[in-house]
């Protein structure tokens, strides 16, 4: 549907103009029992808390393994070797990156299909049983699987959430939505570390109250094994209740609505999701091929075609509807090669930012442990993750404020560069833990999260509400195929720098150099109103 500006305003008599003028909608929209004056502020806010919840649960979901890993694959693997470990490890967060790009693809394409509220609450209702359900593994290979299961959800939450809360509220509320956004994903990242501390202080008292409420004795004994990991694991549950509350309280949003009475979800196709399948297969084979016994040059010749592959499944769905959509009308004066250009260009956006998440910052409180050795291995992974988590929550709302004074373009590149520096100083001037060590991953964190307060703010900026869920889905969570092959280079890395984590991880950290080129060719959106 071709944009031709804005809707005619309502007479000045009409009680819903005021509304109308925030929401950008036509007049015979607000005049239905669903978008009455009195339900859309108390929908806006439904919609936002129920986001807002969703984003806590996924930061507390992508926290979580780097806690209980050690002792989760310990106890699943007996007295398998460190190496051994380390493999699986590396399996089971690649997969959940993987699970996360395909999830973001899936439900976006039911969300800009079916709806945004219907899709958000089967990705919360998907992410919270099968996150559950890894308390339950019996062996590594279940437990990456089931993280792979759950990332689908996770995926799939933050794509629709964004697409959700930004069509609700008004073009102006749109930098601080973004900065409650990020800050949301950071808190909890946040409590899942107070969660393991407060877990580490009460274990020892947990058999006897678990027994006294009916738990039958093996199961008290296997929940309360090796640091309680599988208590923490069953926190992923309660993000259950909250699809309850998005069913019951939280309204469509309007310009979704308005897309589907033009008849534009018709041209999304089922068949097409064929084509997620070939890419997650892609990704897929990129982990095996990493992991396998296989030379160098095999490796990236390998990579490079599958991400290739990746690139085309995941695009697909939404190549297929332009072509089909796109027979009628443009997409608010978009044409197909200018959406599928612009998804492009913001997975390599995204790409850069989780890179530098996944595969350098997410190893501090692996490296605090190197430094502490055993004895205080649990305080010191959670609280270094609690301190980078703070600074995470100011530095998302930063990068998500920044845009008022220096522009989307500008604001991207600073961060690459603020990023870099803080996670070189972290990495090479700090020979101890101590307070100087978390001082400055606290300045890592505030740095290199503001992307996840730029990212949601920006994304929707890209495209049409017909495509948006699916293209800013793609957009953010292709660059966790991007981390998940980051992460897999993390041991050659280690290799080739002698096992040396800071001179690996400050290696990894040059790619927010590309980001800052690769800015100035995005399209600068400050001050444009969010494409209908």
């Amino acid at each position: 549907m071709r944009y031709a500006g804005p809707s005619p305003l309502p007479r000045p008599e009409d009680p819903t103009a005021d509304e109308h003028r925030c929401m950008n909608v036509p007049a015979t929209e607000v005049t239905s029992p669903s978008t009455s004056p009195l339900t859309i502020p108390r929908g806006r806010a439904a919609a936002l808390a129920a986001a807002l919840l969703g984003w806590m649960f996924d930061g507390l979901e992508m926290g979580l393994f780097p806690l209980v890993a050690g002792p989760a694959l310990t106890d699943l693997l007996g007295t398998a070797s460190k190496d051994t470990r380390d493999l699986w490890y590396t399996v089971a967060t690649a997969g959940f990156l993987v699970g996360a790009a395909a999830g973001g693809v899936l439900f976006g394409w039911l969300g800009d299909r079916l709806g945004r509220v219907r899709a958000m609450m089967l990705s919360v209702l998907t992410y919270a049983i099968f996150s559950g359900l890894c308390a339950a593994s019996a062996s590594a290979w279940q437990l990456a699987g089931l993280r792979f299961l759950s990332a689908l959800g996770m995926g799939g939450e933050w794509a629709l959430g964004v697409a959700l809360v930004m069509e609700l509220w008004p073009n102006q509320s749109r930098g601080l939505l973004a900065a409650l956004i990020g800050a949301a994903g950071n808190l909890g990242y946040l409590l899942i570390a107070v969660f393991g501390l407060v877990l580490a202080q009460l274990l020892d008292s947990m058999p006897s109250w678990l027994s006294s409420i009916g738990l039958p004795p093996a199961w008290v004994t296997a929940l309360t094994a090796h640091s309680g990991w599988r208590l923490l694991m069953l926190l992923g549950v309660v993000p259950a209740l909250l699809a309850l509350f998005i069913q019951l309280f939280v309204p469509e949003s309007i310009r979704w609505q308005q897309q589907r009475r033009a008849g534009s979800h018709s041209h999304w196709a089922a068949r097409d999701l064929i084509g997620v399948v070939v890419g997650t297969l892609g990704a897929a084979a990129i982990v095996y091929l990493q992991l396998g016994q296989y030379g160098a040059p095999v490796r990236a010749i390998g990579t490079v075609v599958a991400l290739g592959i990746v690139v085309i499944g995941y695009v697909y769905p939404v190549r297929r509807y332009l072509h089909r959509a796109t027979g009628h009308a443009k997409l608010a004066g978009l044409d197909s090669a200018t959406v599928l250009r612009r998804m492009l260009l913001g997975a390599s956006l995204g790409g850069v930012a989780l890179i530098g998440t996944w595969a350098a910052v997410q190893l501090a409180p692996t490296w605090a442990f190197l430094l502490t050795g055993e004895g205080a291995v649990a305080d010191a992974r959670s609280w270094t993750q609690i301190w980078s988590a703070f600074g995470a929550i100011l530095g998302s709302a930063a990068g998500a404020l920044a845009w008022k004074w220096i522009g989307r373009r500008l604001t991207y590149a600073l961060l690459c560069v603020g990023s870099l520096a803080s996670v070189l100083a972290f990495y090479q001037l700090n020979h101890a833990y101590g307070p100087s060590f978390l001082a400055s991953v606290w300045v890592v964190g505030f740095w290199t999260a503001a992307f996840y307060g730029w990212l949601p703010l920006y994304l929707p900026e890209l495209f049409p509400t017909a495509v948006r869920a699916t293209g800013q889905g793609f957009s953010y969570n292709f660059g966790r195929i991007l981390a998940a092959v980051g992460v897999l280079q993390l041991g050659n890395l280690l290799a080739v720098f002698d096992k040396s984590y800071p001179l690996a991880c400050s290696a990894i950290a040059l790619v927010y150099i590309v980001g800052v080129g690769l800015i100035w060719l995005a399209p600068e959106t400050r001050g444009q109103p969010l494409p209908d």
